[in-house]
């Protein structure tokens, strides 16, 4: 391991790791940050889809760290300091001790990543889906139950920005996605490429029980409160998830797990 000590908050060897909290907001030009064990355990795996330029970890952690460091490629930097020295460059409290930052590389547009789907695919989309925690559970629940892409319109967050990633425990690094565009271009991109369209609403006209998923299958989720705008629901098979005493009301990730998991399963 290049394990890389440093005595100092100023160093300019860290530079990506300063004021983290204030970069989720304006962006860090190409980069991304991971936090904590059970997503750099992913990230040093070969199921991460992205490189890592460097790790920055609380020296007092090192030592319980090595078995998972062991998997670190040989030149990867690996900085340690303090949890005071740490604190100081992050702008607050890095309680678990532990960051990396991911390179985004040259990511496939929408319609490239469409076009490189299997004949049998199923993909998650995600609409107008803005809030981080919800977005790190979709593509939670997308790596669990194999979901082939995740396509989120540009008006939903970035299953990159930090908190979506610890949510997602590593799956934002795993399932390929792509976000870009309005929902009416995805969903003609989608029909296209001949993906059955189907949509979650508490009104639907079929159960999730009652689908039997089409070789290509797209689910769409709309966000909690809204759902999905009637012009979208009109171009699409609408499909509910029954629920006792009159009830109709999940948060969009757990849908979003509920609805993987029985279409996986029909598949």
């Amino acid at each position: 391991m290049m394990l890389i000590p440093l005595s100092s908050s100023d160093d300019p060897r860290i530079d990506a790791y300063r004021v983290i909290k204030e970069r989720d907001l304006v962006g860090r030009g190409g980069r991304f940050i991971v936090e904590g064990r059970t997503v750099l355990d992913v990230a040093l795996s070969p199921r991460n889809r992205f490189a890592l330029e460097s790790l920055l970890l609380a020296e007092s952690r090192v030592e319980a760290l090595g078995p998972l460091l062991a998997q670190a490629p040989a030149d990867l930097p690996i900085y340690t300091a303090s949890q005071t020295i740490l604190d100081g460059i992050t702008g607050f409290h890095i309680h678990r001790g532990l960051l990396g930052v991911g390179l985004r590389g040259a990511l496939p547009s929408m319609a490239e990543l469409v076009a490189g789907l299997p004949e049998a695919a199923l993909v998650v989309v995600p609409l107008g889906i803005a809030n981080h925690d919800n977005v790190g559970g979709i593509m939670r629940n997308a790596a669990a139950f194999g979901a082939d892409a995740a396509l989120f319109d540009f008006a939903s967050c970035d299953p990159l920005y930090r908190k979506a990633i610890r949510v997602s425990v590593g799956g934002s690094l795993i399932v390929p996605f792509a976000r870009e565009g309005s929902a009416p271009a995805l969903l003609d991109l989608l029909a296209a490429a001949d993906f059955e369209l189907l949509a979650l609403s508490p009104a639907g006209a079929s159960t999730l029980g009652e689908v039997k998923p089409a070789r290509r299958t797209a689910l769409l989720l709309g966000a909690e409160g809204p759902g999905l705008p009637d012009s979208i629901l009109a171009r699409t098979r609408t499909v509910r998830i029954p629920m006792s005493g009159g009830f109709d009301s999940l948060n969009v990730a757990t849908t979003s797990g509920i609805a993987l998991h029985a279409l996986a399963c029909g598949r």
